[in-house]
């Protein structure tokens, strides 16, 4: 059974960092480029960053790029994010997701991720 377990969420302050990890299993990872989405409060869930099956192929939404880093460990079946220079437009659940064929064809139960002084 597919399973995707996102873990390390929580309160920060703006300027901090926080590591998301997403636990896989039910699959083969390491055929599948992995990804990282989020969903703010009233919004749509946007995509934050996309890796390729092997890790070497990254992209980023342009409004985490440069503070955001997504990597994985295909002997652990486990992707992260790492989350640096956070601010208060990066509050939101953030969701791992399996990528197929450019589309996420699954998603975590999420993780809550909230900037606050």
């Amino acid at each position: 059974q597919l399973q995707l377990v996102e873990s390390g969420g929580g309160l920060v302050q703006p300027g901090g960092s926080l590591i998301l990890s997403c636990a896989a299993s039910g699959f083969i990872f390491s055929n599948y480029n992995m990804g990282w989405y989020r969903q703010a409060p009233g919004k749509e869930r946007e995509w934050v960053a996309l890796i390729d099956s092997t890790g070497r192929i990254t992209k980023y939404n342009d409004s985490v790029q440069g503070r955001f880093t997504i990597s994985r460990n295909n002997n652990k079946n486990t992707v992260y994010l790492q989350m640096n220079n956070l601010n208060y437009d990066d509050t939101a659940v953030y969701y791992c997701s399996l990528q197929d064929g450019g589309t996420s064809v699954s998603f975590g139960q999420g993780t809550q991720v909230t900037v606050s002084s």
